[in-house]
């Protein structure tokens, strides 16, 4: 079930932040404060939307979100998702990404979505590559993760202008 972030997801939504596969996925620092998820959920600015994968019984197992950018920069997105690592190929990737380019799309009208991942996050690279977005650079030694300089691959999306209705 997809549905919008709730003060009730933060214990889950926080327990996700800090799963050892989604630490490791990430640009984030071990042991995410809670404080960080409280700040996001729920979302209150305008330019801010988020999904939740529910898998049925209120526990949240996902979270995506789009950052609409401003100004000269409202046609763009920014892009950011996660699994639990107990749910990884399971579909709720996909779902939570056809929703938000579904949202980006038809209801933003955003002209371009980006996103950063890390080059040997192999799974998420497949899944976001489905959905359109392609290699545009590399931060070289980015990140820091376990002692070792990683790079940083970015990513993009980039679709026509919304279409007038005649």
């Amino acid at each position: 079930i997809l549905r919008t972030p709730e003060v009730r997801d933060i214990d889950a939504l926080w327990a996700i932040m800090n799963r050892p596969a989604v630490q490791w996925g990430t640009g984030r620092m071990p042991r995410t404060p809670r404080s960080w998820v409280e700040a996001r959920v729920p979302v209150t600015d305008p330019n801010v939307h988020s999904v939740v994968a529910d898998r049925g019984d209120g526990i949240a197992i996902g979270w995506a979100t789009i950052v609409r950018g401003t100004d000269r920069r409202a046609h763009v997105g920014e892009l950011s998702i996660t699994v639990h690592d107990a749910f990884h190929g399971q579909g709720i990737g996909t779902a939570m990404m056809t929703s938000l380019t579904d949202l980006a799309d038809s209801w933003l009208g955003l002209r371009r979505l980006t996103l950063n991942v890390n080059p040997d996050n192999t799974r998420a690279i497949a899944l976001y590559r489905r959905f359109g977005f392609e290699d545009e650079g590399r931060l070289r030694g980015d990140l820091l993760r376990d002692g070792v300089l990683i790079d940083t691959l970015i990513m993009g999306r980039l679709r026509p202008a919304p279409e007038m209705a005649r």
